[in-house]
């Protein structure tokens, strides 16, 4: 299935603001499920059902230039855009 890429951001950041964001995701989730994301002149709003797929996912990025390798973490949340809430046990994998 082809994706469509929505909104899209991406900054450096120290951890604690990082870590702000995060919290206000989790925040908006906990208190209904809405909530906008916004950057320049672009935004987007999310409706997230209240059972959600949640994916975690590390990888190590290396580079035949010699450089470091690079750790990425990257959290998902995903959910039928129709609005069906029958997705199952909710794991981590």
């Amino acid at each position: 299935m082809p994706e469509e890429t929505l909104f899209e951001f991406e900054r450096d950041m120290t951890t604690s603001e990082v870590a702000q964001y995060l919290r206000t995701v989790a925040d908006r989730l906990d208190s209904g499920g809405e909530f906008t994301l916004e950057s320049g002149g672009d935004s987007v709003t999310l409706s997230v059902p209240g059972r959600v797929e949640f994916e975690v996912e590390i990888e190590r990025e290396t580079s035949k230039s010699g450089k470091s390798p690079e750790i990425e973490l990257e959290f998902a949340l995903e959910w039928d855009e129709n609005g069906s809430d029958d997705s199952g046990d909710l794991s981590i994998e």
